[in-house]
């Protein structure tokens, strides 16, 4: 026999913890099904844990940059105050009691287990039925993927989930792929001694920023001795003797740990989604304004291809909790979505590249503003490196993207987002007074260039 809810999520990741728990305090009978830890990959693999380790690396290059600026230091890297924090602090020894707790006290019913759809508005966890009246919201999230590299399947490399639990740094690392993951981390097991060297398929890092960015965040890596090798495939893995040996064509380059940083896969194999006339070997699941996926079904995070981030899944769980309760609200919008590379220099982004607005076909004009050319930028001098870069719709007279790379360049990224999103006109943006001297006024010359 089936026991009847109102709702049932599946996958209890930042937006499906956060939706159980709204629906559950609106007064419904929500079933919470999480077969890993409540609270997702955020705050414990991913997110939480590594901003710490940045953090921390950050500390270290500041404290190097002190001769020549401030008097003498000496800086000793020390790994253990780092992990015992992500391990205390951060993760309660990858314990989810906490977040466990906190759901069930909005009045969600937890239930430990794989769910699986079985039929409109039915779940099924290990035998357990529920009759979902309302119906499912589906957040399962993605996996680390690992590409189909001769030789690696078997050994013990790493992925964002090993890095983190790392209890001291290696001697020397490798690093599959010059993504975000590949590249915050690598320059953090540097700072902390590691020999790092990152290998990228593609021709540069980032790829899915403005090249300029990539540009700039290699020039920093290789000042600090992290190597880099892009345009270049893996063409084999061997492991012996606690080493690793990357075959890139005819040569290898050795490391005692090797981190796969190459992409996610997004979890929907096994979740029965064919009951409810969905493609499990899709993808991503396809989903409306309102993250309905199907009759009685609501998707949401990265499953939904609209951006692998807490605050997107965060976003589109409100909508989906609104239509839920028949509550009225706008649709998503997704033409502002920030997104930021915890690196340093930080790279903060919002909307389009420039590459993106051209291959859309709309009229494009760019701008780029480097940070050392700015009064905050000459005065913070050691460890300035950055840019503004904005894309401007000159037909629209707006911006549809912008790039804040340099010091705390996430944070100068807040204005340039609002920007995008309500589509101020740049000419507006230009009649503004801009705080001197601070970062966001690297903003201004890159606004008086896309006038000329």
């Amino acid at each position: 026999m089936a026991e009847e809810v109102d709702v049932v999520v599946i996958g209890l990741g930042p937006g499906g913890e956060d939706a159980a728990g709204r629906l559950a305090e609106a007064g419904l009978s929500v079933v919470a099904v999480e077969s890993r830890l409540v609270g997702g990959e955020c705050p414990y693999y991913a997110c939480v844990p590594t901003k710490m380790m940045v953090r921390a690396a950050g500390l270290l290059a500041e404290g190097g940059r002190i001769p020549g600026m401030a008097g003498e230091a000496s800086v000793h890297p020390d790994w253990a105050p780092v992990a015992a924090r992500i391990r205390d602090e951060a993760t309660g020894g990858w314990d989810d009691k906490a977040a466990a707790d906190r759901l069930t006290g909005k009045g969600a019913r937890l239930v430990r287990g794989h769910g699986r759809v079985t039929g409109p508005r039915e779940v099924t966890v290990d035998g357990q039925v529920f009759q979902a009246r309302r119906g499912i919201v589906l957040n399962t999230g993605t996996s680390p993927a690992a590409p189909p590299v001769d030789g690696l399947a078997g050994t013990p490399y790493w992925t964002n989930r090993e890095a983190v639990q790392a209890t001291e740094p290696p001697a020397s690392l490798l690093v599959l792929g010059g993504g975000v993951v590949g590249v915050e981390m690598a320059q953090v097991f540097s700072r902390f001694g590691s020999r790092v060297t990152i290998v990228e398929h593609g021709d540069r890092l980032l790829a899915n920023e403005e090249p300029e960015s990539s540009a700039l965040l290699r020039d920093v890596f290789e000042r600090e001795g992290i190597g880099v090798r892009t345009g270049v495939a893996a063409t084999g893995v061997a492991y012996e003797n606690g080493e690793f040996t990357l075959r890139l064509g005819d040569e290898g380059i050795v490391g005692d740990r090797l981190l796969v940083a190459t992409g996610r896969r997004s979890n929907l194999k096994g979740l029965g989604l064919d009951a409810v006339g969905l493609d499990e070997n899709a993808r991503g699941i396809s989903v409306d304004g309102h993250m309905r996926a199907a009759d009685g079904v609501w998707a949401i995070g990265d499953i939904t291809g609209m951006g692998a981030f807490t605050h997107v899944s965060m976003y589109q769980a409100a909508i989906a909790v609104r239509d839920i309760l028949g509550e009225e609200g706008p649709p998503a919008v997704y033409r502002a979505v920030p997104r930021v590379t915890f690196t340093d220099p930080e790279i903060g982004s919002v909307g389009l590249t420039e590459a993106q607005a051209r291959e859309q076909n709309l009229p494009v004009c760019t701008s780029v503003s480097p940070i050392p050319d700015s009064t905050r930028g000459w005065i913070h001098k050691t460890g300035n490196d950055g840019l503004v870069k904005l894309v401007e719709n000159t037909e629209w007279g707006t911006l549809v993207g912008a790039t804040a790379a340099g010091p705390s360049g996430g944070e100068v990224l807040g204005f340039l987002a609002v920007a995008v999103h309500t589509e101020t006109p740049t000419a507006s943006l230009r009649e503004m007074i801009y705080a001197y001297p601070t970062f966001h006024r690297a903003i201004e010359p890159a606004l008086t260039a896309l006038a000329r």
